[in-house]
């Protein structure tokens, strides 16, 4: 049963066409009220009816044609006023023209023409004031809402800033009260956006903090570098802020705006210096738009992030496969919840199972694999040199045969920097998967490509997430060595790459992602006891507790063997590597089943040196 009081679409359009039909007929009564000043001939009464039922029969069609019933209180804008103008104007010219071909009609003799323009003026402005009735009725009594909210000053006062006040402004909602903003544009001093000031520069922060009662600082600049965010934060802690939050990089915005909603903390990662990425998304969409697409691990941190990014490109099919089902859960809840016209297909499975992995592939005759699944833990893998054989190894193996044998377009294998000169079981399993996907190029249809890149932030187990612990508990912060590096790479960025990279590949090739400068652990590990409000040494303690079994002091990319060539993206690098031979390959894969079948997972480690001479 229809219920008028429910808030629907239909109910919404026929209160604003409602609102607008009793607009229009004031606009024309009082236009025929200021034409003859208040006093009204009783020989021009009949032309106001008349002029009402020509004015709603020429103005809310074409209002709902421009499309002024589809919109939001919360968020009107200039681009609502703009179509207002067109609409408005466009109705009256059609009203005007009805009219004066109708002049010589009796009913339109003597017709007042001029109170066509005062209503035309009189309809613009009381719709416009209808439409912008919300955000006037916040700013003007927004003084009895803001108790419990807490001022707010905004770092840049550029598109994104004026996006996150305007969200500000329209939602009586918003946690903020934005006080001003803070430039450093010379041009930008002084000047007011939707009557909120830019109070001075940034190295004033300190200055209007203390002075306004700021109790929060809002970067409002997706393309600032952390130069920027560091002299932000610093500048904030220096003023006794502790809640400092920042708009996300742009290329994690999916619909291109940015609000209060959107924001996210200040972490570490934000202050790491990673440099903005150049895509060719178009190279990209044709890489993936409309193919089958199949992601192994994709309830991993390198897994997940590809499916989201992966599913921005529109493939036919993405078919998720972990054999963690409560991490493939989650991740196909949030697709499903994020991408509501994606086609998707989530599978709990090993990759180690031969047998399912072809059932999976016929099934679904995936056109690109990206293969995430692995054992990526140090320390773990060298008590348990079988398992990472097993996985790392066995299971690559696994679904190399099975995309050679299901016609697979391309095969992305994904590597890490630990593959070069391995210390670690782990990463000499991994430059082994780059071998076996080397040797399976040579003689196939199906091109495979390895991408090896660094740590990603943030990920699950990694030395990010596992410091915020420590901090959360109030320490200590545990650090390897005083002198240990990493390289860093947002998780989100790494896929972008990994995507670029296996659109531009040939077959054959191990691509390595630039990864900047290696990051001092320790540095690290001071700036998020920083950022979360304490002093490291003071509030929170920092204790070494020594290098692990298989791990290094610093990673490398790239050994001085094998060198780089550049290809078109910056960001990307080629290998000069020696290629694998299939014959041998297949060899060393009998060899080390071999052992495993035999229960001395300790010789896998001899027989993996000798398969990868330069093992440590």
């Amino acid at each position: 049963m229809f219920n008028p009081f429910k808030k629907t679409a239909t109910t919404r359009l026929i209160f604003f066409v409602t609102v607008d039909m009793l607009v229009i007929a004031l606009s024309v009564w009082l236009s025929f009220l200021i034409r003859f000043d208040g006093h009204l001939p009783a020989q021009y009464s009949s032309f106001i009816f008349t002029m009402i039922g020509l004015a709603i029969v020429f103005v809310i069609p074409i209002f709902y044609l421009q499309k002024l019933y589809f919109f939001s209180l919360s968020y009107a804008s200039t681009s609502e006023i703009i179509s207002l103008f067109r609409a408005t104007t466009a109705s009256f010219v059609f009203l005007a023209i009805a009219i004066y071909l109708s002049k010589d009609f009796s009913g339109f003799k003597d017709f007042p023409r001029s109170t066509i323009f005062v209503s035309y003026g009189l309809v613009f402005i009381l719709c416009a004031g209808v439409r912008f009735s919300k955000k006037i009725y916040l700013r003007l009594f927004q003084s009895n809402i803001t108790a419990n909210k807490e001022k707010t000053l905004i770092v840049g006062a550029g598109d994104a800033g004026e996006q996150i006040l305007r969200s500000m402004l329209s939602l009586a909602a918003s946690p903020y009260v934005p006080v001003g903003f803070v430039d450093d544009s010379k041009m930008k001093q002084g000047i007011k956006i939707h009557g909120v000031k830019v109070l001075g520069k940034l190295s004033q922060i300190p200055e209007i903090v203390r002075h306004e009662g700021i109790k929060q600082l809002i970067v409002a600049i997706p393309s600032a570098g952390n130069k920027v965010i560091r002299q932000v934060v610093e500048l904030g802690r220096s003023a006794g802020l502790r809640k400092i939050k920042m708009a996300p990089p742009i290329h994690e915005i999916i619909s291109g705006k940015v609000s209060f909603k959107n924001l996210k903390n200040v972490d570490a990662e934000d202050l790491l210096g990673r440099s903005a990425i150049d895509l060719d998304k178009k190279q990209i969409d044709q890489f993936i738009k409309n193919n089958v697409v199949l992601i192994t691990g994709a309830a991993g941190s390198i897994g997940s992030e590809l499916a989201r990014q992966v599913a921005k490109f529109k493939p036919s099919l993405l078919v998720c496969l972990d054999q963690d089902e409560t991490g493939i859960f989650n991740i196909s809840k949030e697709l499903k919840h994020s991408f509501s016209e994606l086609c998707l297909q989530s599978l709990v499975a090993d990759v180690n199972d031969a047998e399912k992995m072809g059932m999976v592939f016929k099934e679904h005759r995936p056109d690109i694999v990206f293969h995430a699944a692995a054992y990526k833990h140090v320390p773990l893998m060298e008590a348990q040199p079988e398992e990472a054989v097993k996985n790392n190894v066995f299971g690559t193996e696994v679904l190399a045969k099975a995309s050679v044998e299901h016609h697979v377009g391309t095969f992305i294998f994904i590597s890490t920097d630990k593959a070069v000169n391995p210390t670690s079981v782990m990463g000499a399993t991994k430059r082994l998967g780059e071998m076996i996907c080397q040797a399976y190029n040579v003689k196939n249809q199906t091109k495979f490509i390895s991408v090896r890149f660094g740590n990603v932030l943030d990920s699950r187990g990694s030395v990010i997430p596992t410091f915020r612990e420590q901090i959360k508990r109030g320490g200590p912060v545990e650090v390897t060595h005083r002198d240990m590096q990493r390289y860093f790479m947002l998780t989100s960025e790494a896929c972008l790459l990994v995507m670029q990279a296996a659109a531009m590949g040939r077959g054959g090739e191990v691509f390595v992602l630039d990864m900047g400068k290696q990051i001092m652990i320790l540095d690290l590990a001071k700036d998020m006891i920083r950022l979360s409000g304490f002093k490291p040494d003071v509030d929170i303690a920092i204790t070494f507790i020594g290098l692990r079994p298989g791990e290094k002091l610093f990673e490398e990319i790239l050994t001085a063997e094998e060198g780089t060539m550049v290809t078109q993206n910056k960001k990307i690098f080629m290998a000069k590597m020696s290629k694998s031979n299939f014959s041998d390959m297949e060899k060393h894969m009998i060899g080390l089943r071999g052992i495993l079948q035999n229960g001395k997972p300790e010789e896998l480690v001899v027989a993996l040196k000798q398969i990868i001479p330069y093992y440590k």
